[in-house]
């Protein structure tokens, strides 16, 4: 489909950033002004707190207008990454970014270079007194904040850090294309990385084969490519945590949101604990699925036989609007509006980056891209990225620009808590109990795609970085043969692990968002958790989670979801949604 085809209503609406490329252009130019401006604060902040709050202002004002120069360019890029004009944009505004990052680097070393104490009566200034836990925070940084110096030299190489997911973008999304796939009456169907799971889980077994190994046949022709980027990013990630004085790449990630890397541990560990469980799960599919061998392509498919459910984009607006009705009439409201004001943009177009995210800025609406197709996967997906859209938006609206945002590392509760909300939804409202037995496989399927498959990921993630910072290197094979033996061990002895998934791992794009894998595997035992409470308590816990979803970063991401009611430094919440897990599992066992 070509982007001229969809009706407007399910294009998103980019006017809150700019009306049109020419008001971009014209941003564009203020900036750089702007930021050569900025200069004449330095060697002065510490004047008074007068002057420390002026350079603030004069920061904060000038990072939302680069945030939202980036944000346009980068959405109009994703509409269609073969464009141009929008991947000219999009590399300027990056070039830009980093020339204002360099131009910004003496803020933090400047202000570092004096006692807490000297910053700290400073806060007395009463317009200064929300950045108390901004400069708490700031100081925590101090052991790993460099010389001026350093600082403005690291700056200037952050574009050349961002190459390697820039290029496996690009190779992803633009100029990776798959042969068609056949079907068992011959048939042709559009083999794309948006099609790709679509296909997966067809009924048609030989057409699901077919698509995968064709799909991986394409990633295996590239996969030195993908692997010497894959390289380059581990290397980027040790380099700048060895040049900040951490003791890991992970180390370093898990510090920006004061995780201690025990968190992610315990979650491997508790996951590899109860691998048992999984196993039974594979065992349940390949006796239902009445198949000699259950291979990897048999492991997306429905397993409840003879169940037509197609849900269209009208249709999933409806039935996640009804299931976010525990939230309250303000939170409803506001999704409603999400449809009618365009904030998100609907369906696959030619060149339209592949999958889903919710991104925008503080000035601007939580923008939606989706890939949707007619089906229960799609309704889920739309439900899961208007909570990020929700978090946002109510982050935005409660808390001041220097806190605005929330951390990678609650990023995923909001958007699975809606998942879970719908999940409950539709198993208490269907009548049909076919359906039913649908929507618990596709329950257990989320947790076989979050807690279990994004565990696997953390893994991987782990075992790479800790391979090279102990002098090793990431050749494709061995990329390829770690991520083989994974597989094995996560899906255990009733499936057959195709050798052709050993080239899964490059086509995963979050491998470049530097340890944010885990996160899904937490978000999610800690949005189980929460609509649990909320179901169960009612009011005071819903109370409790709209009061997280408003605290963007004013606290620490640990501290901020123990309020809502989920420690996630102890393995109860993990381990809460392994048994949750379990018990569904049996429950579909015996239905079937």
């Amino acid at each position: 489909m070509k982007r001229a085809d969809v009706a407007e209503q399910y294009k998103w609406d980019l006017s809150d950033l700019f009306e049109t490329d020419a008001n971009w252009e014209a941003e564009f130019i203020s900036v750089k002004a702007d930021a050569e401006q900025f200069r004449v604060y330095k060697g002065r902040l510490l004047e008074s707190a007068e002057v420390l709050h002026e350079a603030i202002q004069a920061k904060e004002k000038l990072t939302r207008k680069m945030t939202n120069l980036v944000t346009y360019a980068r959405l109009r890029h994703d509409e269609d990454t073969r464009d141009p004009i929008y991947q000219g944009m999009a590399a300027r505004v990056e070039s830009l970014m980093a020339e204002i990052g360099e131009m910004m680097s003496f803020f933090n070393p400047e202000i570092l270079g004096a006692p807490y104490s000297e910053v700290e009566a400073f806060l007395a200034y009463p317009p200064l007194s929300i950045y108390r836990k901004a400069f708490e925070d700031l100081f925590r940084n101090k052991p790993h904040t460099l010389s001026e110096e350093i600082e403005s030299i690291l700056a200037q190489t952050e574009e050349m850090g961002s190459v390697p997911s820039n290029v496996y973008g690009m190779l992803l999304n633009a100029d990776m294309t798959f042969e068609d796939a056949i079907d068992s009456e011959g048939k042709v169907h559009k083999l794309t990385n948006g099609s790709y799971i679509s296909l997966m889980m067809s009924k048609d077994r030989v057409l699901r084969e077919d698509a995968f190994n064709k799909y991986y046949k394409t990633y295996e022709t590239h996969i030195n490519t993908i692997a010497t980027l894959m390289q380059s990013e581990v290397k980027k990630n040790i380099f700048y945590s060895r040049m900040r004085k951490h003791t890991s790449a992970r180390e370093a990630a898990l510090f920006q949101n004061n995780v201690p890397t025990s968190v992610p541990d315990q979650l491997i560990q508790a996951v590899n604990d109860n691998l048992e469980t999984f196993y039974k799960y594979m065992k349940l599919r390949k006796r239902v699925l009445g198949v000699t061998d259950l291979h990897l392509y048999d492991v997306y498919t429905p397993i409840v036989s003879n169940v037509e459910f197609p849900v269209t984009f009208e249709e999933a607006k409806g039935m996640v609007t009804e299931a976010i009705a525990p939230l309250g009439k303000s939170y409803q409201n506001t999704i409603k509006s999400a449809f009618s004001s365009r904030w998100i943009d609907v369906f696959e177009t030619e060149g339209k980056r592949s999958g889903a995210y919710s991104w925008g800025t503080y000035d601007s609406k939580p923008y939606v891209l989706l890939n949707h197709k007619e089906n229960v996967d799609s309704m889920f997906t739309l439900a899961h990225e208007l909570g990020h859209s929700m978090h946002s938006y109510l982050t935005r609206g409660t808390q001041p620009y220097v806190y605005g945002n929330y951390s990678i590392f609650v990023a995923e509760v909001a958007s699975t808590t809606n998942e879970a909300l719908l999940n409950d939804y539709l198993m208490k409202t269907l009548t049909d109990e076919n359906k039913k037995k649908y929507i618990l496989n596709h329950y257990l399927e989320q947790f076989r795609g979050t807690i279990f498959r994004q565990t696997m990921f953390a893994e991987f993630e782990r075992d790479i970085h800790a391979h090279v910072e102990n002098g090793g290197a990431l050749t494709a094979d061995y990329l390829c043969n770690h991520y083989l033996d994974l597989n094995r061990k996560y899906f255990g002895p009733d499936v057959v692990v195709d050798d052709a998934i050993k080239y899964e791992w490059a086509r995963i794009p979050h491998m470049y968002y530097n340890f944010y894998v885990y996160q899904y595997a937490t978000g999610f035992s800690a949005a189980i958790a929460l609509a649990d409470k909320m179901l169960t308590e009612g009011q005071p816990a819903v109370d409790r989670y709209l009061e997280f979803l408003s605290s963007g970063s004013s606290d620490y991401p640990i501290n901020i979801l123990r309020k809502a009611g989920a420690d996630m430094e102890t393995d109860a919440p993990v381990k809460g949604a392994l048994n949750v897990f379990k018990k569904v599992v049996d429950e579909l066992d015996q239905m079937l």
